[in-house]
């Protein structure tokens, strides 16, 4: 853990901190909100809030190429949040930053930009049955594309990656690693430093989507050894339509522009273009200013948290929620891996799961029901989708507790 951050934790108490998320102070049908719904979208912090509106009263204007004093001011506020995503994932360089929309755009950009020139007919890509569908169909487009094969590591039924299965796979034929850090469906942590070490003996670059990942653990690049790391600010705490792709600057340097126009660009003729230098080259026409410097208001405030504290919260709050959840009788866990984030799914007798959230929400309580972008886990799991309470910092037991209690007048409902 680097200095700066060590120095971060236990900054003042986590339970203290819900009264700074306007939303959790709402009633819901007439009871206050309970908001389990983190892994699809957490709520932003009033100095988040506040951040943006200033940018959008005060600061307003296209950045990098004005000679104005707004845009001079969007332009800081802009590279400041890249120098501060630079520090949060401990990258080598600010070079190594590039701002996307989200996890996905980060996914697509790898697949078409990094691996599309590189692969040929017969070469694979490795992913895990694990996998949100933004870590699935980009790479199917790419062997569609190619003529590459889509190699899927198997699940047990704790939902835990197959290894053994994931070592014999892996032959000389393999040319990208791509699976999660965190799953979002189950909150299985995968054993990422197991698999990047493999792809090591091998050369093999490693990209991991770490949507479900930096919201939850500290993340260190550098220590991880991987050479891409994809996630989105709507997960931790910033705006919607944000995100980063983490890249090791030689591979970047050496890849081809994703998309033109705008600031990817250093010169312009009808005879050739000359592209601009990192980490501008991916980051083509007018980006979303506002969302970026909300990104780096949300680091801030975890920072000012720490994330080894947040860790421990949710650890703690994940492992109280388990235990909870099966005292129900009727209650299936999906997703019991030893190792796991912030995230539970279960079942609940043979109501349907969308039945099951609808009524949780006449109780205020926030969950999401269905697949969660993940086909593949619930088909593995035979079941059509299920409900999934996820957690962020500002939960906590009284949360657990009022969940529990609308689940088992769930269950005399449909009795």
């Amino acid at each position: 853990m680097r200095q700066a951050q060590v120095e971060q934790q236990g900054r003042g108490r986590i339970e203290d901190r819900r009264t700074d998320f306007p939303a959790l102070q709402q009633m819901i049908h007439g009871h206050s909100l309970v908001y389990l719904d983190s892994a699809a979208s957490s709520q932003m912090p009033g100095s988040v809030i506040e951040t943006i509106a200033r940018y959008q009263r005060n600061d307003h204007a296209n950045v990098h190429r004005g000679v104005h004093t707004l845009s001079h001011r969007a332009t800081d506020a802009y590279e400041g949040a890249r120098d501060k995503v630079r520090n949060f994932v401990n990258a080598a360089s600010r070079s190594e930053v590039i701002f996307t929309s989200g996890t996905t755009e980060s996914i697509n950009l790898v697949a078409q930009s990094y691996c599309r020139p590189l692969l040929r007919a017969g070469d694979s890509v490795l992913i895990s049955h694990l996998e949100h569908h933004s870590n699935i169909v980009p790479w199917q487009l790419l062997c569609e594309q190619t003529a590459a094969e889509l190699r899927v590591v198997p699940i047990d039924e704790q939902g835990q990656l197959d290894m053994p299965a994931l070592a014999r796979m892996f032959d000389e034929k393999v040319r990208m690693v791509a699976v999660a850090h965190v799953s979002n469906a189950l909150g299985t942590i995968n054993p990422v430093r197991e698999i990047i070490a493999l792809a090591r003996q091998r050369d093999v670059p490693v990209l991991l989507d770490g949507a479900q990942g930096v919201p939850h653990m500290a993340i260190d690049v550098q220590e991880l050894d991987c050479d891409f790391y994809a996630f989105s600010g709507h997960k931790m705490y910033a705006p919607t339509g944000v995100g980063v792709l983490y890249g090791r600057e030689s591979l970047l340097d050496a890849m081809p522009p994703y998309q033109g126009g705008g600031d990817m660009i250093l010169e312009v003729s009808f005879t050739g273009t000359t592209y601009n230098e990192l980490p501008y080259k991916f980051e083509a026409g007018t980006p979303n200013i506002s969302g970026v410097i909300g990104l780096g208001a949300a680091i801030d405030y975890l920072q000012s948290i720490g994330m080894l504290a947040i860790a421990r919260h949710e650890k703690a709050l994940l492992a109280y929620l388990m235990d909870e959840l099966q005292k129900i009788s009727g209650i299936r866990l999906i997703g019991t891996a030893p190792h796991k984030a912030s995230v539970q799914s279960f079942m609940l007798d043979n109501i349907h799961p969308h039945d099951l959230g609808t009524i949780l929400d006449h109780q205020g309580i926030a969950i999401r029901t269905g697949h969660h972008c993940a086909m593949p886990v619930m088909q593995h799991f035979a079941v059509p989708g299920t409900a999934r309470a996820s957690l962020g910092l500002y939960n906590n037991r009284d949360d657990i507790d009022r969940l529990v209690a609308a689940l088992h007048q769930a269950k005399q409902i449909f009795s």
